[in-house]
């Protein structure tokens, strides 16, 4: 079986070293996608994969087996890469063209809250913590 490589830098001094890297505008586009995410899944353990630049919303920590939706940091924008995306209906807001993942580009902070996120990152989490549960 092959191994599923693990998430580095762990815990919010990785978030804080991704976010302080940024410029102000996309750290604030993605501390407002991280609220969203932590609303919807309050449950999500966070994980920082730092050379990445991804901050990791999963139900099985230390792999990215449980990966819900990541929040990736780019010069002008934040991806809101959805893990198992290509299973979703996303009403023409997914973009990619990946095997499973998908993503939304949020290119402002006000992005982040339309509701059909939110529907979107519900729809996800159940998928994966269904995935887990059957084993």
């Amino acid at each position: 079986m092959a191994r599923v490589p693990a998430m580095t830098g762990r815990g919010p001094e990785g978030w804080d070293v991704v976010v302080g890297a940024a410029s102000e505008e996309v750290a604030g586009i993605a501390r407002r996608a991280r609220e969203v995410v932590r609303g919807v899944m309050p449950d999500a353990v966070e994980e920082v994969d730092e050379g990445a630049r991804l901050l990791g919303f999963t139900f099985a920590p230390g792999t990215y087996k449980g990966l819900v939706v990541g929040l990736v940091l780019h010069a002008r924008h934040v991806n809101l890469m959805f893990a198992e995306g290509a299973a979703l209906d996303g009403g023409g807001l997914l973009e990619g063209t990946g095997k499973k993942a998908r993503h939304i580009k949020l290119r402002a902070a006000e992005d982040a809250a339309d509701p059909r996120i939110a529907a979107l990152l519900a729809e996800a989490a159940a998928r994966v913590r269904d995935r887990l549960a059957a084993g």
